[in-house]
């Protein structure tokens, strides 16, 4: 399982400050069913022994900076001791399936319909990535053109639900007829999507200052959606990937670990009460 994993998304592609590849258990142990997450949290980790999974495959590192214990009284020490406890195995692939191609943006952009794709950003020459379509990120044509406000709803639709929901920045009645897209967190991206000349740009994370700034200096127009949500859709393209190579019974989990749990619009200018 580990070199299949390795053969299609070589730990090399990872970016310097990642951690990636075999986190917990034995190389050579054998892996009857898999269960594949964003996150490994308490929640992912009891659902895999609830399905007997012998393995979890991550999209997150769960150690990516460095820890002086592993102890049980620590919240990333108590997932460590359980997953150990259970014979339970562990992979993460991070970075380096975010520049694959296919990758993580790549799911992304089927949700869309895009065609025509090419990497948003491409890893430098020379780099262990550089070549062969790979690169965070990606462009492509939507297949009708919509307004930025039903590309707005269109993606609250397409991706998975989340109480964060999907959010935009620009005219809403912008045109888009190219969209660029990246899984996770992507506004050290903006300049690369402005770059491109794309209509619109989907990503997760982005803060109020870059935003602002990008779209003042004439960037295009931005749509922000849960991190999980723009991650999950990986999920399906690996897991089929596996039980084709491997033929070990792959599981995808659908529980939604982003972070934030209630969402409140404000009353419609109708509703609201009226001001003395």
């Amino acid at each position: 399982m580990v070199a299949e994993l390795e053969r299609r998304y070589p730990p090399a592609w990872a970016e310097d400050w990642d951690r990636v590849g075999l986190v917990l258990g034995e190389p050579y142990a054998p892996v009857r069913r898999v269960l594949c997450v964003v996150d490994v949290v308490p929640e992912t980790v009891a659902e895999a022994l609830d399905v007997g999974a012998d393995m979890i495959v991550a999209h997150h590192p769960l150690l990516l900076r460095g820890v002086s214990s592993v102890a049980p009284t620590t919240f990333k020490g108590r997932i460590v001791h359980r997953l150990i406890k259970s014979d339970v195995a562990l992979y993460v692939a991070h970075t380096n399936a975010d520049v694959a191609d296919p990758g993580v943006s790549d799911a992304l952009a089927v949700r869309f319909g895009l065609t025509g794709l090419r990497p948003l950003h491409r890893p430098a020459p020379g780099s262990p990535a550089y070549g062969g379509g790979r690169g965070i990120g990606r462009i492509g044509e939507l297949p009708e053109p919509m307004t930025l406000a039903e590309l707005t709803r269109h993606a609250a639709a397409v991706l998975p639900a989340t109480a964060w929901g999907v959010r935009a920045a620009g005219d809403p009645g912008r045109m888009v007829r190219t969209l660029a897209v990246s899984g996770g967190a992507g506004d050290s991206f903006l300049a690369d999507a402005t770059a491109a000349g794309v209509d619109a740009f989907l990503t997760a994370d982005l803060r109020h200052h870059p935003a602002g700034e990008h779209l003042a200096a004439g960037g295009p127009a931005l749509l922000d959606a849960a991190h999980w949500a723009t991650e999950r859709p990986w999920l399906d393209d690996l897991a089929a990937l596996l039980r084709e190579a491997t033929g070990v019974e792959t599981l995808v989990s659908d529980l939604d670990t982003d972070p934030w749990t209630v969402h409140a619009a404000p009353p419609a200018a109708d509703d609201k009460e009226p001001r003395p």
